[in-house]
């Protein structure tokens, strides 16, 4: 095959813009995506900020904080919040290089899952550099453990996702699944699934300083066996699926695509940075292969055909 068409770095064609509110700060944010160069990745600039460096790479080594959603922080302490359902759609859509420009210290928490994100990227489209795609394929299996949650990765030809949770609410329960995560299938199976929690849980975290913005309009609330709202689950499924949209966004902060098996166990932020971490400072459990055509058809960024925009329209 001709070099020439083996898979390359994408942009932006055009800036993207998004307005809301913080799911845990409360406070109202503007955020708006940026072309980039080849070889930057995804970078955040916090424009508020003027006396310190407001730049902050999306990288697993820069996340300080993982309770109930993911922070990062640059050396100079400048910090950017709740970034896992971005960086899901990014990864989603096969978006290599972006500045995220943000006036405040949390991502807007939109609808509480990806879906608007997904959708105006594609909508704004992708543009191709002349920089080779390069991706972290997993040669040795490495599993991270906290109490009763885990999570591994395996060696495998393909992307997939594995994901178990178990909930006491009826409402919630055991629920499973896994998917390849090529060919769209972020957009169809998983990009409109949205961030829960237990009725319990809301006053416990506002009186923390947490969840001042969430509402019935960015979170799904569960009440044991009742969803509290109106038209309920927009799948049967909706909790773990949120939980692969979590992971998969958590392990794009590894710089590049993963090429391997993921499989998660009632694990939530920490556990899979701390996987991250731990695949990084073992000798030979990650290499970083260039993409072929034949791996990039693996990759969730692949395939993406315009009916699959129908699926977070």
């Amino acid at each position: 095959m001709c070099r020439k068409e083996w898979p390359v770095q994408t942009s932006l064609k055009r800036d993207v813009q998004f307005v809301g509110i913080g799911l845990h700060s409360g406070r109202p944010a503007r955020m708006t995506l940026k072309p980039a160069t080849a070889g930057s990745g995804v970078r955040f600039c916090r424009v508020d900020v003027t006396d310190r460096d407001p730049f902050i790479p999306a990288r697993f080594d820069l996340v300080s904080d993982t309770q109930l959603n993911t922070r990062l922080t640059n050396a100079g302490h400048v910090s950017v919040s709740t970034v896992e359902h971005l960086m899901a759609a990014i990864a989603g859509t096969g978006l290599h290089n972006v500045l995220v420009e943000i006036d405040g210290p949390e991502v807007p928490i939109m609808d509480g899952s990806a879906r608007r994100f997904v959708h105006d990227i594609l909508m704004a489209g992708l543009v191709t550099t002349r920089a080779p795609l390069r991706a972290w394929k997993v040669d040795r299996e490495i599993t991270f453990e906290d109490g009763g949650a885990s999570a591994t990765l395996r060696p495998s030809d393909a992307f997939t996702i594995d994901f178990e949770i178990d909930f006491s609410d009826p409402a919630i329960g055991r629920q499973a699944r896994r998917l390849d995560m090529a060919n769209g299938a972020f957009l169809r199976e998983l990009a409109d699934c949205r961030t829960f929690c237990r009725r319990a849980e809301v006053d416990y975290m506002q009186a923390h300083g947490l969840a001042l913005g969430g509402s019935l309009d960015n979170a799904v609330v569960v009440d044991g066996a009742e969803v509290l709202n109106p038209g309920g689950f927009r799948r049967t499924d909706e909790c773990v699926r949120h939980k692969m949209l979590d992971a998969l966004g958590d392990l794009a902060l590894a710089g590049a695509p993963v090429l391997g098996a993921y499989e998660g166990r009632r694990a939530g932020h920490g556990v899979t940075n701390r996987l991250l971490r731990k695949a990084f400072a073992t000798p030979g459990a990650l290499r970083l292969v260039e993409v072929t055509p034949e791996i990039a058809a693996r990759l969730p960024g692949s395939g993406l055909l315009p009916a699959d925009l129908a699926a977070v329209g």
